[in-house]
């Protein structure tokens, strides 16, 4: 099983970042492609844009995000698989985010959904 980490697109990339996933719904804002280091763009494993603007990252919604986000996930095995294979095949994933909040995010709650599916 791979290690997983978090970051921040506005965080320099690393070599130990490993394959470098964004998981984000919207290209970083004020980010050029070229300078991202991505190696996937995985869009369709964001939250979906009715959850994603219900959430807007207020933390005190964070609980339910979470449990309607793990939902979304639960219904939409096909934007879950590359991920999963991903990360079955690489030492070292890092997930990119954009949102400021590096605690409430969608990248959190897919670590933990991956973990999860990847221990079973």
């Amino acid at each position: 099983m791979s290690k997983i980490a978090l970051k921040r697109a506005y965080e320099q990339a690393d070599k130990d970042d490993g394959c470098r996933i964004l998981v984000d719904r919207l290209w970083p804002r004020g980010i050029k492609k070229e300078d991202a280091a991505i190696d996937e763009w995985l869009k369709e494993i964001g939250p979906s844009n009715e959850l994603r603007k219900w959430f807007g990252h207020d933390s005190e919604k964070w609980p339910e995000f979470r449990k309607r986000y793990f939902q979304e996930l639960e219904k939409n095995p096909e934007a879950v698989e590359p991920l999963t294979e991903i990360a079955k095949n690489q030492r070292q994933v890092t997930l990119i985010f954009s949102a400021k909040d590096s605690e409430h995010n969608n990248a959190v709650v897919l670590k933990e959904y991956l973990e999860e599916k990847l221990s079973s």
